[in-house]
């Protein structure tokens, strides 16, 4: 919807489930939504992540939505209440590249999310048809633990590149956007809690890891 380069040869992927955002206070409405629309909720763990997270099962089409609700917490934890309601059909852009730099084992299909991302939309200091890489800056300035992530995984977008058919030209472009960003985490001023956080380093783990995701589509009481 937001990326058309998706769509290209070495950049297409495909696509196991469909995740949503929404508010808290809109839970009630989204489970009469999916009940009307024949998908069967993950009653267990809905009941036990439902204040946050909400999992819906289509059985006879094998889909999944995967529901966060004014929060997105994986490896890291973003409070997307405000944001959500910036676009009319996605999170604004640097969220969406936010929920793939938050991952600490990333893998393919994740990079060339990202990819996709970086190559059809500029890093900018504004939401809409550019990245903020102004609101991704100041959110890693307050975490040092989110800034260690995101640019250990900028490093790691920078070198996956070469392997997705562009041309060089491409490359370059993509590249510059890459380290524009990174040098936008890098010159934002550091908050103490950072700092502090910084000393520590790596001795201390900076990220939580999820459980390890069931069958995309599992019955209703998996």
């Amino acid at each position: 919807m937001r990326c058309p380069s998706a769509s290209r040869e070495g950049l297409r992927r495909d696509y196991v489930d469909m995740d949503l955002v929404g508010h808290e206070k809109q839970t009630k409405a989204i489970k009469n939504f999916f009940a009307e629309m024949e998908y069967q909720p993950r009653k267990r763990f809905n009941a036990m992540m439902g204040r946050k997270r909400l999992i819906f099962n289509d059985l006879d089409n094998h889909r999944r939505v995967d529901i966060f609700l004014d929060v997105f917490e994986m490896c890291h934890r973003f409070d997307f209440a405000e944001r959500v309601e910036l676009e009319a059909l996605t999170l604004p852009l640097a969220d969406l590249l936010m929920t793939k730099l938050q991952i600490v084992q990333i893998n393919d299909k994740d990079l060339r999310d990202m990819a996709t991302l970086i190559m059809d939309h500029d890093v900018g200091s504004a939401d809409g048809e550019t990245i903020n890489g102004s609101y991704i800056a100041r959110l890693c300035s307050n975490d040092w633990g989110v800034f260690k992530t995101f640019t250990s995984n900028l490093l790691r977008l920078e070198a996956s590149l070469d392997g997705y058919g562009l041309s060089s030209s491409e490359i370059d472009g993509a590249r510059a956007k890459i380290r524009r960003l990174g040098d936008l985490i890098e010159r934002e001023p550091k908050s103490l809690a950072w700092r502090l956080r910084a000393r520590v380093g790596e001795r201390i783990a900076w990220y939580e890891l999820p459980e390890p995701d069931r069958a995309v589509v599992a019955g209703p009481f998996d």
